[in-house]
C-alpha cells in the first residue's frame, strides 16, 4: 500500500500508539482530539506483557517501565481469610512480569511522542458525525458546529468506550453500560509496603476493595511509589455513598482490608475520591471499507482482567501491520479484523463470564467462587491459563496457542512513492 491520508479521532492509548505507528510507516496522519489540553490523568492500570511489547517496538518501553513498579503476582482472598487464587507470572515458562503504573504516565509518554512526530494534531476539534466525500476520495469529519475537516481516506476511531461515531457505519454492535463500577483513589505508599502484588479482598460478589502498586507517577518528580485504592460499587449507589459520608466508607474498607489503613488515612474529602462506570461493547467487525475502530470504542469491557490498554495498543501495532501488508485499503481492514479476532473475542467473552463473580447482586455466585476458584486454580492447566490470560497472550481456552510477542524492532516504512 502506497502512503495514505489518515485521519484519527481521539489522543488516547490505542489513537496515540496509532499515529505513531501509522505515522513511522509514512502515512499522512492527522489525529482530533476534543480535549483542548489534554494531560495526564486517571488512576492505577496494569502493563501487561503484550502492552510491553508494543512499547517495545515503539521505543517507549524503557522510558515508561522506569517509573512503574514491577508486579509478580495477584492475589485474592475473602473477607474472612480464604484464598481464592495466588497467580504468579513464574507459572508459567518465559520470563515474564507486569508492571502498575498511573494511566497518566502512559498518556504522557505515548502524547509526547506523537508532538515530536510527523504528525497534525487538532486539539480541542470534537468530530461529530462521518459524512462521504465522494467516490475515491475518502471520508469528510463533521464538528458541531458544521465544519468539514478533511477528506481522508481512511477513519481511525480510538475515542474511547462512550464513543458517538458507532452509527456512522452499519456494523452490528451493542452497547451496554455496566451496572457496577469502581471507586479509585491513588495515594503514597513511601515505604514501598505494597510493592510486587496486586492484592484484592471481596466479600460475596457486592464487596471488592483491591489495592493495585502504581509506580511514581507522571513526570519527572520524585521518585515516590504511588498506590491506587478501589472499590467496587453499583452506579446507582453513587448519591448513596456520598450521603453516608466518608467515614462510614473507610470503616468498611477497614474491615475488609486492614490493610488499607495507611491509603485510607490520605482520603480527606469525597471530592478525591474518582468513580470509573465501565461499558460493554460488542461488535463485528471492526471495520467496513473506510472506517476501523480501536481499543475501548470497539470492545470496551469491564476491567476484571486488567486489559484494556494492553489491548488498544496492541490494536494499533495489528493495524499497522497490516496496512503495511495489503496494497487494498478495503482489504487490509477487513485482514485487521480477522486478525484480532480470537483475540478479542476470548477476553471479551472470559470478562463478560467472569464479572457477575466479582461484582453483581447475585449472591450464589459469590458462593460458588469462593468453593470453585481454589479447586480450579490448583489444577496446573487452569492454573496456566489463567496466568495466561493475566498476561494478555491468551486467545482461547483450548489447546490454542498463545500469541507471539514481537521483538522491539521497528515497523518497515512502506514504499516511498507517493
Amino acid at each position: 500500500m502506497k502512503p495514505i491520508d489518515v485521519g484519527i479521532i481521539g489522543c488516547g492509548t490505542a489513537g496515540s500508539a496509532a499515529a505513531l505507528f501509522l505515522s513511522r510507516a509514512g502515512h499522512r496522519v492527522t489525529v482530533y482530539e476534543r480535549v483542548p489540553d489534554p494531560g495526564p490523568v486517571g488512576a492505577g492500570v496494569m502493563l501487561q506483557p503484550t502492552g510491553q511489547a508494543v512499547l517495545g517496538v515503539l521505543g517507549l518501553r524503557d522510558a515508561v517501565l522506569a517509573r512503574c513498579t514491577p508486579i509478580t503476582r495477584m492475589i485474592c482472598r475473602t473477607a474472612g481469610g480464604r484464598q481464592l487464587f495466588d497467580l504468579r507470572y513464574g507459572d508459567i515458562p518465559g520470563d515474564r512480569v507486569g508492571y502498575g503504573l498511573h494511566r497518566g504516565l502512559l498518556f504522557e509518554h505515548l502524547f509526547r511522542a506523537v508532538r515530536a512526530a510527523n504528525v497534525t494534531l487538532r486539539l480541542g476539534v470534537t468530530v461529530e458525525n462521518l459524512e462521504n466525500a465522494g467516490k475515491g476520495r475518502g471520508l469528510y469529519f463533521l464538528t458541531p458546529e458544521g465544519e468539514r475537516l478533511g477528506p481522508h481516506a481512511v477513519c481511525v476511531v480510538a475515542d474511547g468506550a462512550r464513543s458517538q461515531l458507532r452509527d456512522d457505519t452499519c456494523i452490528g454492535k451493542r452497547i451496554r453500560p455496566y451496572p457496577w463500577g469502581a471507586l479509585w483513589f491513588v495515594g503514597e505508599d513511601p515505604g514501598g509496603t505494597f510493592r510486587g502484588e496486586l492484592r484484592q479482598v471481596v466479600r460475596g460478589t457486592g464487596r471488592m476493595v483491591g489495592l493495585l502498586p502504581t509506580g511514581f507517577g507522571p513526570g519527572e518528580g520524585p521518585t515516590t511509589d504511588k498506590i491506587s485504592l478501589f472499590y467496587s460499587l453499583p452506579a446507582a449507589g453513587l448519591d448513596a455513598w456520598r450521603a453516608a459520608g466518608l467515614d462510614a466508607w473507610k470503616r468498611e474498607v477497614r474491615a475488609l482490608a486492614p490493610a488499607a489503613e495507611p491509603v485510607l488515612d490520605q482520603i480527606h474529602s469525597a471530592d478525591e475520591v474518582l468513580f470509573a462506570r465501565y461499558h460493554d461493547v460488542s461488535m463485528y467487525p471492526w471495520n467496513d471499507d473506510r472506517v476501523v475502530y480501536l481499543g475501548d470504542a470497539a470492545h470496551a469491557m469491564s476491567p476484571q482482567l486488567g486489559q484494556g490498554a494492553n489491548l488498544a495498543l496492541w490494536d494499533a501495532m495489528v493495524l499497522a501491520e497490516e496496512l503495511a501488508a495489503h496494497e487494498s485499503l478495503p482489504i487490509a481492514l477487513d485482514a485487521y479484523s480477522r486478525a484480532r479476532r480470537s483475540h478479542l473475542d476470548y477476553y471479551q467473552f472470559v470478562t463478560r463470564w467472569l464479572t457477575p463473580f466479582f461484582q453483581s447482586d447475585l449472591a450464589p455466585l459469590g458462593w460458588l467462587r469462593d468453593f470453585g476458584f481454589p479447586i480450579a486454580t490448583a489444577m496446573p492447566f487452569v492454573r496456566r491459563l489463567m496466568v495466561r490470560s493475566m498476561c494478555g497472550i491468551a486467545q482461547g481456552i483450548g489447546i490454542d496457542a498463545p500469541i507471539a510477542l514481537p521483538a522491539p524492532d521497528p515497523l518497515p516504512r512502506l514504499g516511498a512513492t507517493a
